[in-house]
This record gives C-alpha cells, sequence and structure tokens, in this order.
C-alpha cells in the first residue's frame, strides 16, 4: 500500500503563519454569513406577529433532525446589484443538499426575511444551478416558497433568462424528478408558476397569495376589486381553483405536509442495497489542511500535503510521476469511494497535459470519478513550450477533461489562472459540484502580469505612433490594471458571481467531497420513470 509520508512541519512558524492567514480568510467569510443571518433576524418581530416561521427554521422544520445539510452558493449576488455590504446576500434564497423523510433532497427556500425574497440577477443565476444539481444527481426539490418575485429594478436582466427557470422545472418534472412546493405567503404573477410547476402544491390557510395579478394590478389593468383572499388564498386555490393538493393551517402544518407527501413517495426504494464498505480515515489531522497553502501564492509546495490529509489511510498510488512531477495524477480511495485525482505543482507543462489527458480516459474507462485540486497558474509559455506542442497538448487535455462521462468535482485549493482553469475543470467545464478553499483567486492571469502586459502594449502602441511614452500614465495603466484584476479574483468575489458553489472550510473538504460522492453514487443507481410532459393539472 503506497502511504504517504507528510514533509510538512506543523511546527514551523511558516506552517503557523499559514494557519493563521487561512483561519482570518475563513473568519472574513463566515463574518459575512453571520452578518446575513443576523439582517434574516431583524424581520423576526414581523414574522412571529404573523404567526410565521423565519425561512432558516422552515428549512429546519423541513429536514430530519440530526441529518447533515450542505448549503451552497451561501454568498451569491454578494456584494452585486443591490447588496451593499454583503447584509444581503445569497440572491434572496437559502438551498442546500439534505434529508427529507430518509431521502436525500435539494431544499430551496425564499429568503423572504431580507427584502421580501425578491429575486436578482444572481438569485435568478443560483436557481438555475440549483436546477442543473438538481437534475444531474436526481435529486427531489422541495421549495418553501415565499417571495416578491424579480427585484423588478433589475427587471431586464431577469425577464428574458427568467424563463429557462420555468422551463428546467418542466423538464425535472418529465424526467420523473418529484417537486413539491409550499407556498407560505406571496407567489404574484411569474412568481406563481414555480408552485403552478410544480408536482405537489401545499398552499397555507390566510398565508397563501397566488395570483398572477394582485388587487392593484387587477383594478389599474380591469377596474374589478377583489381581496387577496378571494382572488388567490388557500381556500380558493384548493377547493375551486384545484391549483393547490392540499391545504395547512399554518407554516409548520405546511412544512408537515411537505415531509408526508415526500414519505408517501417511494423514492428510497428504487435505490439498491449498496454494499457496506469499511474504510480507514486519513493518518494525519485535517486541522493540518489550514497550514498546507503558503500564504505567499508564490511559494510551491506539494500538492500531496492536501491528498494524504483527505485520503483514506493516506493512501495515494502515483500515476506517472517520474514523467512529469509538475501535474500531479493518481488514484486514492474517500469514504470507500475510489477517484482519480489531478493536482497541480507547477504550471502544466507538454508532459504534464498528456500525461494528465491519459489519466482522465483511464478514469472514464473504468468509471472512475474525478478529483480536481487546482493551484496552477496555467500552461507553461515560452519558445520551448510552443515548440514542444503546449497548444496541441493542452488542447488534448482540455477534450478529455470536458468528453470524461464520469463524475467531475473540483476544489480550487489556490490559485487557477488562464487556461489551466480550463484544464482543471473550472466552472465552465461543467464539474458536477465546485467548492473554493477562502484563499482561492481565479482569473485570466495575475494582476501585477496584467498590468505589464497592458503596459508594455500601451508603450509599444505609442512608440508605433512616433510618441514618446509617458511613463506617468504607464505607471497609472499598470497600476489600475492590476488593482483591479486583484479585487476580481478574490475568494468571495468568485463565489459572489458563482464560479463555484460555495466557498468551504479546508478541514471539512473530505466530509463535503465524501456527502457529494455519495449523492451521484445514488443517482447513478435511481431508475427515473419519465413521461414525455411533465404532470400537469386539469
Amino acid at each position: 500500500m503506497p502511504i504517504l509520508e507528510s514533509g510538512l512541519n506543523v511546527t514551523s512558524e511558516e506552517f503557523k503563519a499559514n494557519r493563521e492567514h487561512m483561519q482570518a480568510l475563513l473568519l472574513a467569510f463566515r463574518d459575512i454569513e453571520a452578518k446575513v443571518k443576523a439582517t434574516e433576524e431583524k424581520a423576526r418581530t414581523k414574522f412571529e406577529k404573523l404567526e410565521k416561521l423565519l425561512p432558516r427554521e422552515r428549512i429546519e422544520h423541513l429536514l430530519d433532525a440530526g441529518s447533515p445539510f450542505l448549503e451552497l452558493m451561501s454568498l451569491a449576488g454578494y456584494q452585486m446589484h443591490d447588496d451593499k455590504d454583503g447584509s444581503a446576500a445569497g440572491g434572496g434564497i437559502i438551498a442546500g443538499i439534505g434529508y427529507v423523510a430518509g431521502a436525500r433532497c435539494l431544499v430551496v427556500a425564499n429568503n423572504s426575511a431580507i427584502k421580501g425574497g425578491t429575486i436578482s440577477p444572481a438569485g435568478l443565476k443560483k436557481s438555475l444551478r440549483l436546477h442543473e444539481i438538481a437534475a444531474q444527481n436526481k435529486l427531489p426539490v422541495i421549495t418553501l416558497s415565499e417571495s416578491g418575485g424579480a427585484n423588478l429594478t433589475y427587471a431586464a436582466e431577469i425577464f428574458v433568462e427568467g424563463a429557462r427557470s420555468f422551463a428546467n422545472q418542466a423538464r425535472l418534472s418529465a424526467a420523473g424528478i418529484p417537486q413539491i412546493t409550499v407556498v407560505h405567503g406571496n407567489a404574484t404573477a411569474g412568481g406563481a408558476y414555480q408552485p403552478g410547476l410544480s408536482d405537489y402544491l401545499i398552499a397555507v390557510r390566510n398565508r397563501t397569495k397566488m395570483f398572477l395579478a394582485g388587487p392593484p394590478l387587477l383594478k389599474a389593468a380591469t377596474g374589478e376589486i377583489a381581496d387577496d383572499e378571494s382572488l388567490g388564498g388557500a381556500e380558493l386555490h384548493a377547493t375551486i381553483a384545484g391549483t393547490a393538493e392540499y391545504m395547512a393551517e399554518n407554516d409548520a402544518d405546511g412544512i408537515r405536509l411537505a415531509r408526508e407527501v415526500m414519505r408517501k413517495i417511494p423514492w428510497q426504494d428504487q435505490l439498491p442495497v449498496f454494499p457496506q464498505k469499511t474504510f480507514k480515515p486519513p493518518r494525519y489531522d485535517a486541522e493540518e489542511l489550514l497550514g498546507v497553502v503558503p500564504s505567499d501564492a508564490r511559494r510551491p509546495y506539494d500538492c500531496r500535503e492536501i491528498i494524504l490529509r483527505i485520503a483514506d489511510d493516506s493512501d495515494f498510488l502515483d500515476f506517472k510521476n517520474d514523467y512529469d512531477n509538475q501535474t500531479l495524477c493518481g488514484w486514492i480511495e474517500l469514504h470507500g469511494h475510489t477517484l482519480g485525482v489531478i493536482g497541480n505543482n507547477g504550471p502544466i507543462t507538454t508532459a504534464g497535459a498528456t500525461k494528465a489527458a491519459q489519466f482522465i480516459q483511464l478514469c472514464d474507462q473504468k468509471q472512475v470519478p474525478l478529483l480536481f485540486l487546482h493551484n496552477t497558474t496555467g500552461f507553461m509559455v515560452g519558445t520551448e513550450s510552443e515548440r514542444n506542442g503546449i497548444i496541441k497538448h493542452g488542447s488534448k487535455m482540455i477534450q478529455a477533461v470536458a468528453n470524461a462521462r464520469v463524475p467531475k468535482f473540483s476544489v480550487v485549493v489556490g490559485g487557477s489562472y488562464g487556461a489551466g482553469n480550463y484544464a482543471m475543470c473550472g466552472r465552465g467545464l461543467d464539474p458536477h459540484f465546485i467548492f473554493a478553499w477562502p484563499n482561492n483567486k481565479t482569473a485570466v492571469m495575475g494582476g501585477a502580469q496584467a498590468g505589464k502586459v497592458l503596459r508594455i502594449v500601451a508603450e509599444q502602441k505609442q512608440r508605433s505612433m512616433g510618441m514618446e511614452p509617458d511613463e506617468k500614465v504607464l505607471d497609472m495603466l499598470e497600476q489600475t490594471t492590476a488593482i483591479n484584476l486583484e479585487k476580481q479574483s478574490t475568494a468571495l468575489y468568485g463565489t459572489a458571481h458563482l464560479w463555484d458553489d460555495g466557498i468551504i472550510d479546508p478541514r471539512d473538504t473530505r466530509a463535503v467531497l465524501a456527502f457529494v460522492l455519495d449523492t451521484q453514487k445514488e443517482a447513478k443507481a435511481r431508475q427515473l420513470q419519465d413521461n414525455s410532459f411533465g404532470i400537469a393539472r386539469f
């Protein structure tokens, strides 16, 4: 058994400095999450007066007690659109994967405690990503709905693409993936179609308000006068219109009914009995992951130091390390799942690209999922690399990543720059899940390099026009470019723009990967009963 031995000195000053740096970044991330929850808490009095649960309390009531819940994209839209200070991050949605009545489900709750749960452009993008996750992983979707609909300030950015959300729901139903929605409050105009397109709809007495046009718009458009209840209340939808299958007495009762519906669906009966695998934990403490990555991104480190802290028994079988040692390839087990791992110990060379492409094909042939641990400056550049065919061989690696049929998981543990991001299965290459450590940086290139590139280009242009280069202007251009690109490459910027499915604590890497590996294993084994058009109410 090729057990890895750590060369990390966990008592060194460098390790301590690395750990403190990572802890500071992690704390900054957690502080923003806490700020969002504090904003939600300000709405408690209002919710309690209406005898309602706060959105996170609704999720807690829905999930099986004591079961794990993996929240996704918690800071989507951070400091974007009308989120000025991070207190409204999340895109108006709280979502994640958890267990309901014993079944693994995708749980989505409108965050009606912040700005009425209105959906920003980032919130729409988050919704569409959640639909991808549900479809890829064959997860039932349970939605706890209460939203003012689209944030009209950004209507032009939401309206056309918003149709994809409805199309996705229709296709999920047609694929045989159940969707259950509890309407806790407003569901107006386009927002009414989200519950309408669900397979099971639960209305809440005296709280549900579901209509295409609310009383003010109805009066303005037609002159007709109607109140909320007679126009679109729970009783109307449950007893007259037939839009709702069930009527609950309050928030908690609606959630109870959602759990009952999920319990009556024989969802787990479709799965075979998986053999129980035994495995040993890593031989090194996950706590040490905080100090593995240097606080100075220019300093190299061995990616194996991460692998031996997430792999079962720290067992790793290297692949062709003597051929190229900068692109690391090899096999591990993680909670009993066999995984092919690709990591970076330097730029991707021509040899590294060909090695990785071969390794990916071997994993695809044997149906072994792939894990990419990003820490790359990109492909090696220079005259020698070009003569050795770096474009040709890099293209082969990207082709292999794009066409591999096995589940792909990415964790951005450091830098992820240029086409190296693509070759390592960044967001654009459609990994099944992609998570990021709080120190990660993702960009076309480093800020300093970008500044120098633009400076050189501008200087050459001035000289070609017969001008003497203005050093002050060039200095300003270089500095401004570097600062702007650095701001746009941070972990918080990336997660705000949904370049990942969430920032995670490095110490949780093994647990998070085990959870999504189990999720994919269930999906692969599950046989769905599809139909042509999805379930429709008649």
